[in-house]
């Protein structure tokens, strides 16, 4: 079967290693999917961190603001810590940089889920420090 404009489509070949490796880039942590029951793990880590965080045409730190930004706009405020937290570590953000990201989606999102936001990036903050 063929996509439109005559490709044929790309299923995703993972890469276990891979996956896990980016998975620690992205959380600063990996999980094993052999020590994991069922296969959520399996999924998350192979197509997740092995396929999608690694594709061409947008690096590790533009797809982290995508994420934060989805994070921040559904209230997840411990996910968003631990989002906050890699980018520092990663150097992908400094503090200003964390806070001027709050600052700009709270305009989007909202007062209250900004200030959840805003409470995960102070948290990182603090423990970056």
């Amino acid at each position: 079967m063929s996509t439109p404009g005559g490709r044929e489509p790309r299923p995703p070949k993972p890469d276990r290693e891979a996956g896990m490796q980016r998975m620690r880039e992205v959380y600063g942590f990996s999980a094993d999917p052999d020590q994991s029951a069922g296969d959520f793990v399996a999924y998350t880590v192979d197509h997740l961190f092995g396929d999608v965080w690694r594709r061409d045409g947008l690096d590790v730190g533009s797809r982290r603001l995508l994420t934060v930004g989805v994070l921040a706009a559904q209230g997840h405020e411990d996910l968003l810590e631990v989002q906050f937290s890699a980018a520092l570590e990663r150097g992908e953000l400094d503090e200003r940089a964390v806070r001027e990201v709050v600052l700009h989606l709270t305009h989007y999102v909202g007062w209250a889920l900004g200030a959840k936001a805003n409470n995960a990036a102070e948290r990182a903050i603090a423990r970056w420090h």
